[in-house]
């Protein structure tokens, strides 16, 4: 099939589902919801797929507006790649969608939800495949709306309406950011679609290039979750129903990149070091302060809204770096770090709708999500274990999954600063690496609390012990995902390749060749590899598995010169194979070595001298992430408030009750400032507010006054 067909399908599909939604009683919404969104993802994961790793392309004309132009739609490697993401995560929730919502029969409008969550499938695939600017708009501004009414769903629980709202209005100063951006490159353009834009780019001057650069990274990057602009998200993800948040942190802030880089990779391209390293720093500072405070959050939503903010962040960081490396002149580098970002941003889809599924599918079977109060899942919801674990693992960047593989070459992308010229930029790299070594081991530290916490160990609660497995509608798109999150790790020399589309016109040179040598013996450019160097790796194995795969290797490497042939290298592949054999080795020493002709017997174990170790007083999660807390606690800077009750002589007390209210970074050192600004003004306005005739008119002077000079000076 044609893209255009293609396309056209997934458009039909979500009409049809839309007109089968009204038509059929409303019992009936969830299952039509479930089949024509997984149809429909189905199909546009397939056009995205065929245009990112086929080539083929898209445009279709749609109607000339006066004054606007004509719109029109279109598809290229990078919007492919959004449009399968995209469609890697709607099909799964989709299906997730049709048990979940049993949940909310009888209590809310379920036909509602069916309308606004297909009407939102719709709108996110318009967006890359949006070609001009006013057609970019009018889809970003539907997402918008429509995934506000998502989060807002359950209307009567007053957080949700409030989230939804903060959502909504800090999401419409982004839009009016990036469409101020779009207006002054349009302004220069004579037009609003993107080839026009993308010409008129050369001859601006330095001072409106920054000013579109900071419209533009700040406006998208509300979306994407950043620093500063990023204290909506932590307050709407957990308030949203399951599958919304996993819609919202796998899709929709992906699109904060996708704008990103569309305006800054594509329509404007960066060509100077400065407004990189501000997408650096921001991207390292979102990342460090997003796992900080995912690490002390013990509600499982809430934590993983926080770990989407270091996500972004990492993504952000590594483009930041690709765009310095692109204007200093460094193309191999700036090649690896622009595929870092998309690799991560492809990880971070996948692991982040897992989790948030599976912390929905916990919310459904259990009615919590503190993991204080969990705890012994593995037991009773083996299959939910399973996959939450894989998740889990890849998210904190272990072997062999798909999380290490991008996070690896994130930090190996800092350590490419060697090849630059300039000291201060140097430094900036130095640091920028530091901050993401810690990201990464914090990273570590929240997910392992998250899963020992929550699926090993003593129940904590009546509700975790009662706890039974969930429904095969939410396991089947769990085990997808969860399947996908190993073949990340497992065929990263198959998904550098795919991904280098994508990054060969953001860095002008290919990543696939920096980074994925042609090993196998029966690939064409084998024989371009120095033949020594060739010999060498194949001593090692490099060639294995070249009877049955194809492509170019299984080994990541990135080449040098002849004094250091190898600047970094690895292999999921081989360590999955190696971990393997280890794991049957010790299987093999446990059962079948000297240890098993020994006679076992049981005894009570010994529990520090209790007869029996209650769930009470084993670890939380509260206790796990204290060292955390207690370290940077000059950033939580928490409000303790002391409540103490006396006993019957003044100086013995038999409870203190000490509650820790955390105040966000962001909430202390951005909006109470503005905040309090705003107050102070107004109060200074409330007491010009007097009666008095005289003192009017001599404000009234006073304003023409200043007219008349600035007039002056202009």
């Amino acid at each position: 099939m044609t893209l255009a067909t293609l396309i056209g399908i997934f458009f039909a599909l979500c009409g049809a589902g839309l007109l089968a939604t009204l038509a059929l009683p409303e019992r009936q919404a969830p299952r039509v919801l479930a089949w024509s969104g997984a149809l429909a993802s189905f199909f546009i994961l397939w056009a995205g797929a065929a245009a990112l790793l086929g080539g083929e392309s898209f445009r279709l004309s749609l109607w000339t507006l006066p004054l606007l132009g004509r719109l029109s739609l279109g598809l290229d490697r990078m919007g492919g790649l959004f449009l399968l993401i995209g469609g890697l995560v709607t099909l799964p929730v989709s299906v997730f969608s049709l048990g979940y919502l049993q949940r909310y029969q009888g209590k809310y409008n379920l036909r509602a939800f069916g309308l606004l969550y297909l009407a939102l499938l719709a709108s996110l695939a318009l967006i890359p495949l949006a070609a001009d600017a006013f057609t970019f708009l009018i889809a970003w501004e539907a997402m918008s709306l429509l995934s506000f009414f998502l989060v807002a769903f359950e209307h009567e629980r007053q957080r949700a309406v409030q989230a939804g709202y903060l959502m909504l209005a800090v999401g419409e100063l982004g839009t009016l950011a990036v469409a101020l951006a779009f207006l002054l490159l349009a302004g220069a353009a004579g037009g609003l679609d993107f080839p026009a834009l993308r010409a008129s780019s050369v001859g601006l001057g330095a001072t409106m290039r920054w000013t579109i650069f900071l419209l533009s990274f700040f406006g998208f990057g509300v979306k994407a979750g950043l620093v500063p602009v990023n204290f909506w998200l932590p307050r709407a993800h957990p308030e949203a129903p399951g599958n919304v948040s996993a819609l919202l942190s796998a899709v929709i802030l992906n699109l904060g990149i996708y704008g990103i880089l569309r305006f800054n990779g594509d329509l404007l391209p960066i060509n100077s070091v400065g407004p990189g390293l501000v997408v650096l720093a921001i991207g390292v500072l979102s990342a460090l302060v997003g796992i900080l405070y995912a690490t002390i959050e013990n509600d499982l939503k809430t934590l993983l809204a926080h770990s989407s903010i270091e996500n972004m962040g990492i993504i952000t960081a590594s483009l930041g770096a690709g765009f310095i490396f692109t204007a200093t002149g460094h193309p191999v580098p700036a090649a690896i770090a622009f595929l870092a970002a998309l690799y991560h941003l492809v990880n971070h889809s996948v692991y982040k709708a897992l989790l948030f599924l599976g912390a929905g599918t916990l919310d459904a079977q259990l009615g919590t999500r503190d993991l204080d109060r969990l705890g012994g899942l593995l037991k009773r919801m083996p299959w939910l274990g399973l996959f939450m674990l894989i998740g889990a693992l890849s998210i904190a960047g272990l072997p062999p999954l798909g999380g290490f593989v991008s996070e690896w070459l994130s930090l190996q992308v800092m350590l490419r600063s060697v090849e630059l010229a300039s000291v201060g930029i140097k430094v900036a790299f130095a640091l920028a690496g530091v901050g993401l070594a810690l990201t990464l081991a914090l990273a570590v530290t929240c997910f392992v609390k998250t899963f020992a916490m929550g699926f090993l160990g003593l129940a904590r609660s009546e509700v975790a012990e009662a706890a039974r497995e969930g429904p095969r509608s939410a396991l089947i798109p769990l085990g997808f995902l969860a399947g996908l999150c190993l073949l990340l790790g497992l065929g990263a020399t198959y998904v550098i390749p795919a991904l280098d589309g994508v990054v060969r016109p953001l860095a002008g040179t290919s990543a696939a060749a920096a980074l994925v040598p042609p090993f196998f013996a029966t690939h064409p450019k084998q024989a371009e590899l120095p033949p020594a160097f060739a010999a060498d790796f194949h001593d090692l194995g490099a060639q294995l598995g070249k009877n049955f795969l194809p492509g170019r290797g299984l080994v990541v490497l990135h080449r040098g010169g002849a004094k250091n042939p190898v600047i970094f290298a690895m292999s999921t592949a081989y360590t999955f194979v190696v971990l393997l054999l280890l794991l049957l080795v010790v299987y093999l020493a446990v059962h079948w070595g000297p240890a098993w002709r020994r006679q076992v017997t049981y005894q009570p174990r010994w529990a520090g001298g209790l007869k029996k170790l209650l769930p009470e007083m084993t670890y939380t999660a509260t206790g796990f992430a204290n060292p955390v807390r207690v370290i940077f606690e000059a950033i939580f800077r928490p409000t303790v408030v002391e409540n103490t009750q006396d006993a019957a002589r003044e100086h013995f007390r038999t409870l203190i009750r000490r509650e820790h209210r955390q105040v966000h970074l962001i909430d202390r050192l951005v909006l109470k400032p503005i905040a309090w600004g705003a107050l102070a003004i107004a109060d200074g306005l409330a007491r010009m507010h007097h009666g008095r005739i005289n003192a009017y008119a001599g404000y009234g002077l006073l304003v023409l006054l200043i007219v008349l000079i600035l007039a002056r000076l202009l």
